[in-house]
């Protein structure tokens, strides 16, 4: 996992901007990439940001940075709260509604035969939108950027064209010679 990958899938988390970003990475060996991660973790922890490999299968890793104070707030909003408990996690007490108690549940639900949509709560996605894309079966949205939208579209466009912008200065950045750890905000 380079430097790179991270820079061009993660720039509105890097920057803060965003509660999290996921990206699937190829590797050879497993141990790399896990090792990769803690390299990135010894980075990120003090920035408030964490790297974890969500899936791992044929040489490619789905990859998870996060920043987990920003997650545990997008968790607790009413609307993800049922999602999430309509979807078997538990989040009934506080030490089971951790962010990691429920990454852990989502890793889990990656590993069976229906894909976890509610994962868009995970990525900071408006909770109405995550819905919206369950009950519609993906169809019916208004607009479509980083996600599908079916809440308030003029909010959702201004974070898109944010999140692009972001992406293309951090990507510029990063060419001329900033460092990952000097693009990482600390939250």
């Amino acid at each position: 996992m380079s430097e790179e990958l991270l820079v061009q899938n993660c720039a509105p988390t890097l920057a803060g901007l965003k509660t999290a970003n996921l990206f699937n990475c190829p590797y050879n060996d497993a141990e790399e990439i896990k090792a990769a991660a803690r390299k990135y973790n010894r980075i990120f922890i003090k920035k408030g940001l964490r790297v974890l490999p969500l899936k791992m299968c044929e040489n490619r890793a789905l990859i998870y940075v996060y920043r987990p104070s920003r997650l545990l707030r997008d968790l607790q909003h009413d609307t993800a709260r049922r999602l999430l408990k309509a979807n078997g996690y538990c989040v009934d007490n506080r030490i089971s509604h951790t962010p990691e108690y429920c990454i852990l549940q989502l890793m889990k639900r990656l590993g069976g035969k229906d894909f976890p949509h509610e994962i868009g709560l995970f990525l900071g996605y408006p909770p109405e939108d995550v819905c919206g894309f369950i009950e519609n079966k993906a169809g019916g949205c208004k607009c479509v950027g980083c996600w599908k939208v079916y809440g308030d579209e003029v909010s959702a466009q201004k974070a898109f064209a944010k999140y692009k912008k972001c992406t293309k200065v951090y990507c510029e950045q990063w060419a001329k010679g900033r460092s990952l750890e000097q693009l990482t905000v600390a939250v």
